[in-house]
């Protein structure tokens, strides 16, 4: 599975949120400012060729619909950066996020209520 563009993934979390909808629902879901219609039409077409949607003909539509998870694709995203940036350390990747100020203590004290939660 390949990184998506910035526009590629702003498509993909409408088409999450959305559930299976043609490209105008999708256009709907996406905050401002949007892209024009005929390029997240072009989007969606090229996220069909990658594999990350599937479509059928309703009428003279096309609904689209997932073909994988946000949740899957995020966890093949973090696991990418976290091997390519962080030497496959999660704990270097929070460890940078504490010292750049991005996680505070309460957030961190949460983390760990949860590591110990599934204990």
């Amino acid at each position: 599975m390949e990184k998506l563009t910035p526009s590629e993934e702003q498509a993909m979390r409408a088409v999450w949120k959305a559930g299976e909808a043609h490209v105008k629902v999708f256009l709907d879901q996406i905050p401002p400012p949007k892209p024009p219609y005929t390029t997240l039409a072009s989007t969606i077409k090229n996220l069909e060729k990658k594999g990350y949607l599937s479509s059928r003909l309703v009428g003279n539509t096309y609904l689209y619909q997932p073909l994988i998870s946000e949740e899957e694709y995020k966890a093949k995203f973090l696991s990418g950066v976290v091997q390519n940036y962080f030497e496959s350390s999660y704990k270097n990747m929070v460890s940078f996020f504490v010292e750049q100020q991005k996680l505070s203590a309460k957030e961190l004290q949460e983390i760990i209520d949860m590591i110990e939660g599934r204990k």
